[in-house]
Parts: C-alpha cells; sequence; structure tokens
C-alpha cells in the first residue's frame, strides 16, 4: 500500500521512463526527467529544512513549480502555493499563517519575492536544481515518514478575514485518487488540461490523476482564459482528453461560442465543479461533444477536492438539475437536520456532512475554527469520529441520490418567506437568452438583487421569471453585466456583485 504520493511518481516513471509527465508553454519533461529533477531539487531543500516543515512556493503555474511540490515532499516536507497573482498583504498574511522555513521562488520572481517576504529565507528554484540527487538521503528522510503527514495546504477566505490554511495528507489524497482515476477511467493514454490555479484543490486533481495513471498533465497559460479561441486552439493542439474545470472556464468557452471556431474532438472526459452547471453551458457541450463522458463533481477543500459525483446520462435533459450524485468510495456522506438526526427520506432537506479518510486534518494553527468544522458525529455517542460540516444544503432526489440546495448561509428570511437563493438563479438560467446568473440578498436594504449575462433584457427577465416564482422571489433589482466577477478559484464573486449593487445602476 502507497504510504506517500512519491510513489505514484515514481511508478509511473518504471513504467513510462520517456513519456511526457508535464508540460507548459516553455518547457516538457518526461517522467524519468521529473523524478531526477524533484530529487535534485528535493536534496538541495533537504539541507534547508527538517521533516515536517512547510516550504512555500512562489511561482507562476508552470512544470517547473510542480517539480517544487515533489520536491518539497522529497526533503521531508509538505508545500502550500503562494499564488503570484495576489496582493502583496494577502500573500503576506498567508505567510505569517502558514511560517514557512522556506520560500522557493524562481529566478524572475526572485525580486519581487525579497520584497514580499523580507524576513524569510527564499531560494530559486534554478539554484536548487543544480544539486546532485543523493537517493540514499532522501530514501532516509522518507523511511521516516507516514501516510497521515501533511502533503500540501491550501488556504482559503476566512471570516475573520484572517486566510484559513486547510492541511490535507498522503493518505487522504491517495485514498481519493485511487478511486477518482478508476470510476472515470483515466490512464496513461490520457493527456489531462490544466485550467486550475496550483493553490485552488481542482489542482490535485489533474497533478495526481496524471502521475498517478502516467498520464500527461498540460498546464494551460493563465492569461488563455481571457483568450477563448487562443484556448480552444491550445487544447485542440495539445490533443487534450481530459478537461477536470470549474464550471465558470467552461462557461467561458460556451458563451463565447469557441466550440463553433473550433471543436477539441480528442476530449472524452469534461468533469465540473465549484458552482451548479448552467444547463445552455452543458447543452453547448454537449452538441459538440456528444460521446464525451460529462460528470457533476461535489465537495469543498476540508474533504479532499470532492466528496460525490454524477455521471451524466445523455439522455436526459436535466431540466430539474444536475444532481450532485452519490458519495466516492470510503467516503459516507450524511444529511443532518436541524436537530442533528440523520434525513433519509426523499425532499427533506439537511446539512451535508462527511467522514472517512478524505477528510483533512484540519485547519493549520487555528484551533478556534477546527472546534466548528471539525466535529464529532452526532450519530456515534461511542467514540471519537470527526465529522466535517460543509455548511452546504442537500436533499434527496427519487434516485436515492443527492441534489444540492443552497448553503446554509444563502438561505435567507424575506418578507417572511425563508427563501433559497439557488431556487431563483436555477429559474433565472433556465430563461432564454440568460448565459449565466448569480443572485444576492442586500441585508442593509432588505432587497434581492440578481445579476446576469446575456442577450436578453432586464424587464423581459423580470416577466419571464414571473410565469414560474411568486412575486416575493422575484429580485427587485435585476441588473446585466458584460461578466461575472470571479474569486481567483474561478468561482463567482458575490462580494463583488454587491459592490456593483451598492454603487449607481446602469
Amino acid at each position: 500500500m502507497n504510504s506517500s504520493v512519491l510513489a505514484y511518481l515514481e511508478n509511473s516513471a518504471d513504467c513510462f521512463p520517456d513519456k511526457c509527465a508535464v508540460t507548459d508553454e516553455k518547457i516538457s519533461y518526461t517522467y524519468s526527467e521529473l523524478v531526477k529533477l524533484s530529487s535534485s531539487v528535493g536534496t538541495a531543500l533537504s539541507e534547508l529544512i527538517a521533516s515536517g516543515d512547510a516550504v512555500g512556493v512562489y511561482m507562476e503555474k508552470c512544470a517547473d513549480a510542480v517539480a517544487a511540490f515533489f520536491a518539497a515532499v522529497y526533503a521531508g516536507g509538505f508545500y502550500s502555493v503562494l499564488n503570484t497573482e495576489l496582493p502583496q498583504n494577502r500573500l503576506q498574511t498567508t505567510v505569517s499563517v502558514l511560517n514557512p522555513r522556506v520560500i522557493v521562488t524562481s529566478e524572475s520572481l526572485l525580486e519581487t519575492a525579497k520584497e514580499y517576504f523580507s524576513e524569510r529565507k527564499i531560494v530559486t528554484f534554478e539554484d536548487l536544481a543544480k544539486s546532485e540527487p543523493d537517493y540514499a538521503k532522501l530514501g532516509e528522510i522518507r523511511s521516516h515518514k507516514i501516510d497521515t503527514d501533511p502533503l500540501y495546504i491550501n488556504f482559503t477566505s476566512g471570516s475573520t478575514g484572517t486566510p484559513k490554511g486547510i492541511v490535507v495528507c498522503h493518505r487522504s489524497v491517495i485514498d481519493f485518487i485511487d478511486h477518482f482515476t478508476e470510476i472515470f477511467g483515466i490512464d496513461n493514454n490520457d493527456v489531462i488540461a490544466n485550467q486550475a490555479p496550483f493553490d485552488f484543490d481542482v489542482s490535485v486533481k489533474d497533478i495526481y490523476s496524471a502521475v498517478k495513471t502516467g498520464a500527461t498533465l498540460v498546464v494551460v497559460p493563465r492569461r488563455m482564459f481571457s483568450a477563448p479561441a487562443e484556448l480552444i486552439d491550445f487544447i485542440c493542439d495539445r490533443r487534450v482528453t481530459v478537461m477536470i474545470w470549474a464550471v465558470s472556464a467552461l462557461c467561458l468557452i460556451s458563451t463565447f461560442h469557441a466550440l463553433d471556431y473550433r471543436t477539441p474532438e480528442t476530449v472524452n472526459k469534461i468533469l465540473f465543479s465549484g458552482e451548479v452547471m448552467p444547463l445552455k453551458a452543458l447543452k453547448n457541450f454537449r452538441s459538440h461533444l456528444p460521446n464525451a463522458k460529462y460528470v457533476n463533481l461535489y465537495g469543498p477543500t476540508e474533504i479532499t477536492c470532492n466528496c460525490t459525483y454524477h455521471i451524466l446520462d445523455n439522455d436526459c435533459d436535466y431540466a430539474d438539475g444536475i444532481p450532485i450524485g452519490k458519495p466516492f468510495p470510503n467516503e459516507d456522506v450524511i444529511l443532518l437536520d436541524e436537530n442533528n438526526n440523520r434525513i433519509s427520506e426523499v425532499g427533506k432537506v439537511g446539512e451535508i456532512c462527511v467522514r472517512g479518510t478524505a477528510l483533512a486534518l484540519g485547519y493549520y494553527s487555528n484551533p478556534e475554527q477546527n472546534a466548528k468544522a471539525f466535529v464529532q458525529n452526532p450519530l456515534n455517542p461511542h467514540y471519537p469520529e470527526l465529522i466535517y460540516r460543509t455548511g452546504d444544503l442537500a436533499r434527496y432526489n427519487e434516485n436515492g441520490e443527492l441534489v444540492f440546495s443552497g448553503r446554509k448561509d444563502f438561505q435567507i428570511k424575506y418578507m417572511g418567506h425563508r427563501i433559497e437563493l439557488e431556487e431563483i438563479e436555477r429559474e433565472m438560467s433556465a430563461v432564454d437568452g440568460v448565459e449565466q446568473c448569480c443572485c444576492i440578498f442586500d441585508e442593509k436594504k432588505s432587497r434581492l438583487k440578481g445579476f446576469f449575462v446575456g442577450s436578453i433584457e432586464k424587464d423581459e427577465l423580470a416577466t419571464s421569471m414571473s410565469r414560474d416564482l411568486p412575486a416575493f422571489m422575484i429580485p427587485g433589482v435585476i441588473r446585466k453585466v458584460d461578466e461575472m466577477p470571479l474569486t481567483k478559484n474561478g468561482k463567482i464573486d458575490r462580494k463583488k456583485l454587491a459592490e456593483i449593487a451598492g454603487g449607481r445602476r446602469k
């Protein structure tokens, strides 16, 4: 049984030594080259860190960054990505929480790294890569590691303004990726297009699915997501077969009709997560790639990528929405009501709670948040057993699958009625001429506000929605926008929409 993700990399190097492991716009590494490079950098890093130390990686999204991740593990530590696109203050706050022993950067970013992290030990990837690998030393380091040691920390926003670091161990990733690649048939013939930033856990599926199976990881340049034609050309030219992407990135392709320009015929698996997939975008993809496998994935970062999945039926139109499906093997998804009782009946909404090896170890240096989210299973009074309370709501459908029903904090009380913003968004999305939409609640003004991207006019949209929704669920303010503001993780930025809503109406 594997106890480290390094076994994935090394097994693929043994089986496919000369096969491309990872490639970006500028450079490619075969599996044997990636092992050697990671071992060289890891050997040098082992002189700078102790076992169990954090290594910050401040590099552009590229093939060398992937090598840096494995190098941190070879050296006995774990890695955390410091996204180069984040503001200086945000990065400095993150580093103050992480307290890394060393920060690895590239020569091109060295001066910026010195400015941002002046009190930290900073080394360049290029200098570390000059070392010769000491396999005996790396083997000795590894002999003292276990599968519950941390692999990476991803930071998400915190309610206090301080980012929360989510600690994920080797065992959680191995258990998840083993099932993930088997269920969806990912193998060494696949070419996986990485869309997500490396500090977003969607990229974990890209990286470790590739090295587990011997597939090729293609790092898609960030700039291409503002140039749909160039993006499609890149996917086609690299003969991509697998897209594990955020919904918003797929919507970009459909909104700008990029598939009409050129269809990536080699793509046979499209897996999406992060938000509800608009049916119009899904229809657009299915019309161009009718034989591809489409999968809806669900799960927060605290549960190692995803905890449920639904493989779409190509004969179903999903007019009532796409289920988030059933749990992955070795993960138990529990619906709890307000009194912590298990919900099993169809249609009743409860909070999604999860148990199993996929749970993160917890939040880094944050016992208060750990106590709120990682709690004793209320259904088990006999021995310690943690579950993670997601704050998300779901219900069972007639097929026994879970259907996402919004967030607890997106459930509002308005004009005496309990309303799910998700339901309003679903109706907005169903209207012809709406490509993307989002609904927020302005608590100060006690007002529903809707935003959309599309060709329809706002008055027509309100009229159309009124045919299916009661008057109290029609947003009092509806605004048409050129594009939806997105967070760094590719989700619709509701805070930014609230700022737009607070400004002068167009």
